[in-house]
Parts: C-alpha cells; sequence; structure tokens
C-alpha cells in the first residue's frame, strides 16, 4: 500500500519537479541572505549583467513550472475554476508587494495607478493580440463564450472606469485623489461587485465562461450540458486521490509563483540600475516588472490558445485585469488611509486616451463568437504605441 502511494506521489512530483523547486528556491536563499552585498553604488556593469541573466534564467524557470502546474490543475478541476487558481495566486501576491512598499519608507502615491494600468496595456493589448493572432494563424477562426467574455469586458469597463477615470473629474478634490469617505464607500463596491462576480462565475453561471464545444446554435442549450458535465467533474474531484493530488498540486504551484514575485524585487534594482546607466524612462522599469511578474500567466494563455482552448485564454487574460483592480484599488485605498498617504489614481489624458482605445477594440474584438488575426495585430499595434509612448512621451 505504501509502495503505490510513494508510486503516486512520484507521479504528482516527479524527481525533475523537484530538483526544479530546490534549485529555484536555492537561488532565491542565495539573494535573501547576500543579496545586500550584491546590490550597491559600487556594482558594476559586468555584474548586473550577471546577476540579471541568473536572476531572468531563475524566474522563466519557476515561470514553466508554473504553467505546468496550472494546466494539470486545470483539467482537474475545470474552468473556470483552473484559471481562477493562477489569477488569484498571482494577483494576490502583487497586492502584497505594493501593499509592503506602501507601508515602508517613502511616499509612492501612484504605485497603485501605474500597476493597474501597465497591467491593463500589458495583458488586455500584447498577451490578448498574441493569444488571438497566433490561435488563429494556427486554428482558424477559433469560437469562444461571447456572453461570458463581454461580461469581462463590462467588468473591466467599471471598474477601470471608476478607479482611473473618475477621480480626475471630482470637484473639489481632483489631482487623482478620493477623500476619505469616498475612499472607503468605493472600495466597499469595488469589493462586493468582485466578490459577486467571482461567485455567479465559479456557481451558477459557470456555463458562460467554459469553452464552447458544440455549433453556434447549439450554445444556447450548453447550460444543462454544462451543468452535467459540472456534476461528473464534481464527482470525480471527490475522490481522496484526487483530493490529494489536487492539494499537492496546489502547494507546488504556489511554490512555484512566491519565487517569481520574491526575485522581481531583486529585479527591479538591476533593471533600475541598467535603466538609469542606459538613461532610459524610469517608467520603462514598472513595465518590465509588471511583464515578469505575470509572465506565468501570460504564457499560459498564450498555450491555451494554441491548443485551441480560446475561452481558457479569455479567463486567463481577463481575469487578470479584473482580479487586478478587484484586489488591489480597496488595498491601496485602504492602507493609505490607515497609514495616511496620499494615493493617487487619476491616469494623465494620454493613458486616458489609451484605456479607451483598449477598451472599445476589446469590445469589438470579443463581441462575436470567433476569433480574427487582424484583430490580434490591431492589439499588438496598440501596444507598440503604448511602448512609443514610454520612450517618447
Amino acid at each position: 500500500m505504501s509502495a503505490n502511494k510513494s508510486t503516486g506521489l512520484n507521479l504528482i512530483f516527479p524527481t525533475s519537479t523537484k530538483i526544479r523547486l530546490a534549485i529555484i528556491w536555492l537561488v532565491v536563499g542565495v539573494f535573501y541572505f547576500f543579496g545586500d552585498s550584491f546590490f550597491g553604488e559600487s556594482m558594476s556593469a559586468t555584474a548586473a549583467i550577471f546577476i540579471f541573466i541568473t536572476l531572468l534564467a531563475t524566474i522563466i524557470t519557476a515561470s514553466f513550472g508554473v504553467v505546468k502546474e496550472a494546466d494539470e490543475l486545470a483539467h482537474k478541476l475545470g474552468e473556470p475554476y483552473g484559471t481562477l487558481i493562477l489569477t488569484l495566486s498571482i494577483v494576490s501576491i502583487e497586492v502584497i508587494l505594493i501593499a509592503a512598499v506602501m507601508l515602508g519608507p517613502g511616499e509612492f502615491p501612484t504605485i497603485g495607478k501605474d500597476s493597474i494600468f501597465s497591467v491593463m496595456m500589458i495583458i488586455m493589448n500584447l498577451v490578448v493580440g498574441l493569444c488571438v493572432l497566433l490561435g488563429s494563424l494556427k486554428h482558424g477562426e477559433q469560437e469562444y463564450n461571447a456572453q461570458g467574455t463581454l461580461t469581462y469586458i463590462s467588468m473591466i469597463i467599471l471598474l477601470g472606469g471608476m478607479s482611473l477615470m473618475l477621480p480626475n473629474t471630482i470637484i473639489g478634490i481632483g489631482n487623482g485623489a478620493f477623500s476619505a469617505t469616498q475612499a472607503i464607500v468605493l472600495s466597499t463596491l469595488i469589493v462586493v461587485l468582485y466578490g459577486s462576480f467571482l461567485l455567479l462565475q465559479m456557481k451558477g453561471y459557470r456555463h458562460l465562461y467554459v469553452q464552447p464545444k458544440k455549433g453556434d446554435m447549439e450554445i444556447l442549450f450548453a447550460h444543462r450540458n454544462h451543468s452535467n458535465e459540472v456534476t461528473d467533474e464534481g464527482s470525480k474531484a471527490e475522490t481522496p486521490g484526487n483530493k490529494r493530488e489536487i492539494f499537492i498540486r496546489s502547494v507546488v504551484l504556489i511554490a512555484m509563483i512566491l519565487p517569481i514575485v520574491l526575485l522581481s524585487h531583486n529585479m527591479a534594482v538591476v533593471v533600475d540600475f541598467g535603466i538609469k546607466a542606459a538613461e532610459l524612462p524610469t517608467v520603462l522599469g514598472g513595465v518590465l516588472i509588471a511583464v515578469i511578474v505575470f509572465t506565468p500567466e501570460s504564457i499560459t494563455a498564450v498555450k491555451a490558445a494554441l491548443n485551441n482552448e480560446t475561452q481558457r485564454a479569455i479567463n486567463l487574460c481577463h481575469g487578470a485585469f479584473v482580479s487586478t483592480v478587484g484586489l488591489t484599488v480597496p488595498a491601496v485605498l485602504i492602507i493609505g488611509l490607515i497609514t495616511g498617504k496620499t494615493v493617487l489614481f487619476g491616469i494623465s489624458s494620454t493613458e486616458t486616451i489609451l484605456f479607451l482605445i483598449t477598451v472599445c477594440l476589446s469590445f469589438l474584438t470579443f463581441s462575436g463568437r470567433r476569433t480574427n488575426p487582424i484583430l490580434g495585430i490591431m492589439h499588438l499595434v496598440l501596444f507598440a504605441v503604448f511602448m512609443m509612448l514610454i520612450f517618447n512621451p
């Protein structure tokens, strides 16, 4: 009996995964205990390059581990649970990082806004563009669940508009800030809205966020079929073996995600050093770190599109931004109230235009039931414009 358990554990947690985790956490340990001696004013360009390559290789290794475990969990749990685990894990840790910066010394009034807007441009344009383009080129027009996808976009418009655009127009405050009362009410409303969205997505309306397997005319009748599938999957997940595997893979997933976030701070130091040395725009550092933190989710989304799992790619991309706003805005506003630090959420006029173009293009991209490669190219062009404005504002 114990031999069977050992064999099952090795299948779930093979030697290759153990070695990967050991190497990754060894690097984390080295930078945690000796990182201060690596970084400083005396750091040379050669040392910075070596550190950057080491960190990048470690983060990429962890990212592929995250992708593997997320794929396994997605198939075990079904949608949208599989993507929710990955999305909430990454976004929650990102929120913890932002909170740690705000609770530390110094003033960072725009850290919440900068993080949210960078994630939007990266996920909604770069990653979505790659998913739509590459998936369409490989499989032709790909089907997805339009009703669930448009619900995501509606959440993005509402949450993003209230958080990033509304602060600039409030009479008597302006400058992108909320009053104490407004911050409390807005945080409460966002938490209630986001919680309601997750509850409905996981329960009564789960069928809106799964890949349609029928023809267009049969999608309307898919709810009953998916309800039966949910029951079957649920009974399958109830077996002790499956429960144990899900638990182990969830632990391994978190163990793969944590190093990415923990090392992102060290990566930020090296990137800032390189940006200053090369006299590049400082905002580029935040964009690069956002790319690194969301690398596992981005890789998983592109892989899903290439596997003709378009709805899963959509869940990952749009769910990432909805979760980012739904968790980051309340956390940052409440921390600002508790610490008395200034919090600014209003975006600039240029960022406002990019925001509006992004949500309009997203709505048009997913207003039908099939993808189109030219729409993917449009999203990539918009991301290129965003990057251009960073270097030439």
